[in-house]
């Protein structure tokens, strides 16, 4: 049997209470310049698409959903902290200025840093996210 073809359709970011899935979807739209294509009632979701033209290898969207139970990450995972549920690698040409451009955007910059080629960032409600050279 040959294995079909298989895509992953869009990744979740679980955020902090409603309504601020759509404060972190506003920080991904600055961060990624995706645009917002959908927002659940009530604030309690909201999904972005990469804008027309611009392709996302093998990803859809971004789905940010609330979660009243959400409790921020701890990076790296510690034992009995909250480890982190999602985890996005963003390929940039130029480190410095994509780490620049996330502060800006509302990112911070973890304390930990593993990788000289890599930069690990957090999202404002504590998400790790990597920008990639």
């Amino acid at each position: 049997m040959t294995r079909p073809r298989m895509q992953i359709g869009a990744v979740t970011i679980t955020a902090a209470p409603a309504p601020h899935a759509g404060g972190l979807a506003r920080f991904y739209e600055r961060l990624l310049g995706w645009r917002i294509v959908d927002e659940g009632p009530r604030g309690g979701w909201v999904q972005l698409h990469p804008p027309e033209g611009e392709v996302a290898p093998t990803l859809l969207g971004i789905n940010i959903e609330s979660d009243e139970e959400h409790e921020r990450p701890v990076w790296p995972s510690k034992p009995g902290g909250q480890n982190a549920t999602m985890h996005l690698d963003i390929g940039v040409d130029d480190l410095d200025e994509a780490v620049a451009w996330a502060l800006q955007a509302g990112a911070s910059l973890a304390e930990d840093q593993p990788q000289e080629h890599v930069r690990v960032m957090l999202d404002p409600h504590g998400n790790p996210f990597c920008l990639c050279r």
